[in-house]
């Protein structure tokens, strides 16, 4: 799984890097068909102060690409957003790509 954490009018420190890291650990835990995953906070000049920080995320999975977006005041609580929504989104597929048996036709006597 490649892992790229950039930030625009931002700088990505350590901290924030290990965080955005372990709160994407729990998809690939789920699901372990993740090829890529590129992450991309921002700080926005927003009038509103509540919608400044956000967090954007692209993960290609086989056969698909996931995208999820959050704002949020706080950055950390924009990732954590941004996580649930991926997590969701990633078991969704998961059920639907593994969810391929159907039941048989019953015969008429």
């Amino acid at each position: 799984m490649n892992l790229t954490i950039s930030g625009h009018h931002l700088e990505v420190t350590p901290a924030l890097r290990g965080y955005v890291t372990s709160k994407l650990e729990r998809i690939s835990r789920h699901f372990d068909q993740v090829v890529d995953i590129k992450v991309l906070l921002t700080v926005d000049n927003l009038k509103e102060k509540d919608q400044r920080q956000r967090a954007e995320c692209n993960i290609h999975v086989k056969g698909k690409d996931l995208f999820a977006e959050s704002a949020h005041a706080d950055l950390y609580a924009a990732v954590d957003e941004l996580a649930d929504k991926l997590d969701r989104q990633v078991l969704r597929y998961k059920d639907k790509a593994q969810d391929h048996h159907h039941d048989s036709a019953k015969r008429m006597m």
